[in-house]
């Protein structure tokens, strides 16, 4: 466990945004000012971290590049339509209360049954009971905008006090809170009572000289000039009206994928062959192709 400052979760030795910035750079994920200052004073002062943006724009490897840095287990709840507190909090493991029922029977040992059965050992704890009872913990909630009103709502009782109460067992408080780092792809508004709980930063796509070392540094045997190339194509792209603009996440996949071919730079045929590395809609990938990648790419290496 690292040695954690005593004003917070971050660790020694870090004392200013660009510091921490720093520290993330060593894990492989470059942050800006804004974002640097808000994951800081989020770690600093125990509150949590709400990144909203397009998909694909490094949202999630924020939350694992603060894994690495804390040197602390990530711990994932993944929102979806229908989720509730049951498969976020915590459950009952019945299975195993049922076979200590009847071993209890075989016994005879049935007097203290009933509290046995609601005892700490057989209590299953879901991803946000995990980070109250993990010190240090990151805790993501992933694509938050795709849960109900009704789970933003008890999201939001479980942050303030990061704290929960198990009826059969009492109060289970986090003895250090888990730095917390919620995402939304912004497909409809999260209510500003759970946005007022937290530090929020928005997550854009970067400029060309920022992607361009973003990718460099996530694809480091890639050409110099195959980066530019592809760096200046994406943003291109993303000027098509897609429906799906690519993020980062695509302009990292593409290199990846071309830097495999043995490719130097971005050339047509091959922006073509590789095209599903950067766009993830047919709808999208007919656009692409209808639009010239020729002259797409010529335009691309022309601005680089």
């Amino acid at each position: 466990m690292p040695d954690l400052d005593k004003r917070g979760l971050l660790p020694a030795g870090v004392d200013s945004p660009a510091g921490l910035a720093t520290r993330l750079a060593q894990v492989r994920y470059l942050a800006d000012d804004g974002l640097a200052t808000a994951a800081y004073l989020g770690l600093k002062l125990h509150r949590p971290l709400f990144c909203e943006g397009d998909a694909g724009v490094g949202k999630t490897e924020l939350a694992k590049a603060l894994a690495a840095v804390l040197d602390a287990p990530l711990i994932r709840l993944q929102c979806y339509e229908g989720i509730d507190a049951s498969q976020a909090l915590y459950d009952w493991d019945f299975p195993r209360q049922l076979l200590h029922l009847r071993a209890a029977e075989v016994t005879g040992a049935g007097d203290h049954l009933e509290a046995e059965l609601y005892d700490r050992r057989f209590l299953i704890a879901r991803p946000l009971l995990a980070a109250l009872e993990t010190t240090p913990a990151v805790l993501l909630i992933d694509e938050v905008d795709r849960a109900d009103d009704e789970f933003e709502a008890f999201l939001l009782e479980v942050l303030s006090d990061f704290a929960v109460t198990v009826p059969e067992l009492g109060t289970i408080a986090a003895a250090v809170p888990p730095a917390v780092v919620i995402t939304s792809n912004r497909t409809r508004d999260v209510h500003d009572a759970l946005k007022r709980r937290c530090y929020y930063h928005w997550i854009g796509h970067p400029g060309f000289d920022r992607e361009v070392e973003i990718v460099r540094l996530r694809v480091p045997e890639a050409a110099e000039v195959l980066v530019r190339h592809v760096a200046a194509a994406v943003a291109a792209l993303r000027g098509e009206g897609l429906l799906k603009p690519p993020g980062i996440a695509e302009a990292i996949d593409w290199t990846q994928a071309l830097a495999a071919l043995g490719a130097q730079k971005l050339d047509p045929a091959l922006a073509a062959a590789t095209l599903g590395a950067v766009v993830k809609y047919r709808e999208d990938a007919e656009r692409a192709l209808a639009m010239d990648l020729s002259a797409l790419v010529e335009r691309a290496v022309a601005g680089t």
